[in-house]
């Protein structure tokens, strides 16, 4: 990476450090700073006596002296703090220490405590990370681009969002740079991007969130979301400058509201190479849990009915790559035969094709009126979920609509009636906002329900056995699908290689043990990213997309995994 200060060749994980910097601007960048891990030749020739501790330490010893203050911090958001503020004086101490308590630090860098630091933005903001893009200054794009001082070659990753669908909690204007943040200090910690060759954006194009805009505090634009053809023109500008600077680059969409997540990704994924996480990574992951549990029931995948509760962004896109693993998979031959298998709800109802409000995402999902007219239901014009359970018993139910307890035990003991098996995905987070809870589900089922949650839940005891909760983390897939796509540099993103990340995933798992969870636990993350990496590139390649030949996959995605360790350190 060019810089007055250092160079490194980012692409390989054995790069040496040559630092050009000297004395206290060495300490003072977060790439170049060891602390007290300089030894004494290197604090001679970087200018660096008696600016540290004259004790040398070694990066172990780092890690247990900042792992002791973080358990020291009470809440999770100084825990969330706290490790910022590590990140910001020595990227590889903060991603050792993530790396070595991945599962126990995931849920204050990401989901769910990432919800709290993205509210509180404007009133915690130290140092800032990322691009902060704004609609009122579109001109200056590309200076905002160039000033953070990468090259054409050396980005894998831009990870987007205009905070507008922002986890559940909505509109949060400039604050949602922090999930970008976020993001991308998952793809590092469960996959090894280099932490130097990805860009978190904003959009800022201003917020409809009235706390925000009447706060003193607020750090974005001050005026009420813009929409329209005027967001559409500053999206493409932003579009066609990533493209234009960062050839090679994969562009990531991440918490955008439900209408526009979908059109974007439309308009862009045979133009550019791109995913949306909300929509296709959430699906991915979701897919690869269904696939381990319909193995339990014996069931093929096309003898399952799906109903979709909160059938937004996030639950049409599992809809639809469930979906094409029936085609791909199963006994439908049709799109029709595929689609009759599922029975989509929003606020609404069940999605009925008399309907004017649907979204064109929606539509294909629509029941047609007299498919249900003979339904006993209480008021035709809103068809809620237990009607649908209790006229089409659908066997798989999945949750995406953040109504906490929304599958009530009623709901539940009526699909556990008819279904021996019933797979119930409570998808929503944060953890307040699940469907029901995994000890309830497990309670109303006697043991027998297939469950995978959205938030964390610990394991559950349940007639002398303890099972163990799947959680559906976006993060056991979107973290190896970069680095696949980083390694072979695709051109596109596919729903053939969304297919295979999560065909992947669903091979990790053995869950005919009673109380065996149906994925990969958070502490498995790199081994599953470079497993789902391996994958996705070869998916690539059978696509003719991958623009970097595939030699010998294991060992090219082996060698792009960037580890947190320091790397040679030459003076120059």
């Amino acid at each position: 990476m060019p810089s007055q200060d250092y160079e490194q060749d980012t692409s390989t994980r054995f790069g040496p450090l040559r630092i050009k910097a000297r004395g206290r601007a060495v300490m003072s960048n977060p790439t170049t700073n060891r602390g007290t891990a300089f030894t004494i030749e290197e604090r001679k020739a970087l200018g660096l006596i008696g600016l540290v501790p004259s004790q040398v330490t070694n990066l172990e010893n780092q890690v247990r002296r900042v792992y002791e203050q973080y358990t020291r911090t009470s809440t999770r958001l100084g825990k969330y703090l706290h490790l910022s503020g590590v990140r910001d004086r020595n990227e590889v101490l903060f991603y050792r220490l993530l790396t070595s308590n991945l599962e126990e630090m995931l849920p204050i860098v990401y989901t769910p405590t990432i919800g709290e630091a993205i509210e509180r933005f404007s009133h915690e903001f130290s140092r800032p990370r990322g691009v902060f893009l704004s609609i009122d200054h579109p001109e200056s794009m590309a200076d905002a681009f160039r000033n953070f001082g990468l090259g054409p070659d050396e980005v894998d990753l831009v990870v987007v969002t205009d905070s507008e669908g922002i986890l559940g909690i909505g509109d949060q204007g400039i604050g949602g740079i922090q999930i970008a943040v976020g993001k991308l200090s998952v793809y590092t910690a469960a996959a090894g991007i280099h932490p130097r060759r990805a860009i978190p954006v904003v959009l800022d194009v201003g917020t409809d969130n009235l706390g925000l805009l009447s706060s003193e505090m607020y750090l974005g634009e001050r005026h009420a979301r813009v929409r329209g053809e005027k967001y559409d023109e500053f999206l493409d500008l932003f579009v066609h400058t990533v493209r234009e600077m960062f050839p090679n680059a994969m562009l990531h969409w991440e918490d955008f509201g439900t209408t526009n997540a979908h059109r974007m990704l439309t308009k862009y994924r045979d133009e550019i190479c791109t995913f949306n996480d909300d929509i296709q990574g959430t699906a991915a992951v979701v897919l690869a849990a269904i696939l381990a549990a319909v193995d339990v029931t014996g069931l093929v995948l096309d003898d399952h009915k799906v109903c979709v509760f909160g059938a937004g962004s996030a639950g049409v896109g599992i809809a639809n790559l469930v979906r094409d693993a029936m085609l791909r998979t199963g006994a439908s031959e049709t799109e029709e035969e595929a689609y009759s298998r599922f029975y989509a709800i929003g606020i609404n109802g069940l999605y009925v094709d008399d309907q004017p409000e649907l979204l064109p995402f929606q539509r294909p999902y629509a029941r047609r009126r007299a498919e249900v007219e003979h339904w006993a239901v209480a008021d035709p014009n809103h068809i809620t979920l237990e009607d649908v359970i209790r006229n089409a018993k659908p066997t798989i139910l999945i949750g995406t609509s953040t109504r906490g307890g929304a599958f009530s035990r009623h709901i539940v003991e009526e699909m556990a009636s008819y279904c021996a098996r019933p797979i119930i995905f409570p998808l929503s987070n944060p953890t307040s906002r699940a469907e029901a809870t995994p000890a309830d589900l497990l309670t109303w089922t006697d043991g027998r329900a297939l469950v995978a949650t959205g938030s964390p839940f610990g394991p559950v005891d349940y007639d002398g056995i303890r099972y163990q909760i799947a959680q559906a983390n976006n993060a056991l897939i979107f973290p190896g699908l970069g680095l696949g796509v980083a390694t072979c540099r695709a051109e596109r993103v596919t729903e053939g290689m969304i297919a295979a990340a999560a065909e992947a995933l669903a091979s990790m798992v053995n869950a005919y043990r009673q109380g065996a969870p149906l994925l990969p636990t958070m502490s498995d993350l790199r081994m599953v990213s470079a497993t789902v990496a391996v994958a996705v590139a070869k998916q690539a390649e059978r696509e003719g997309l991958a623009r970097e030949p595939l030699t010998d996959p294991i060992q090219q995605i082996y060698n792009r995994m960037w580890q947190p360790v320091y790397p040679p350190v030459e003076a120059i």
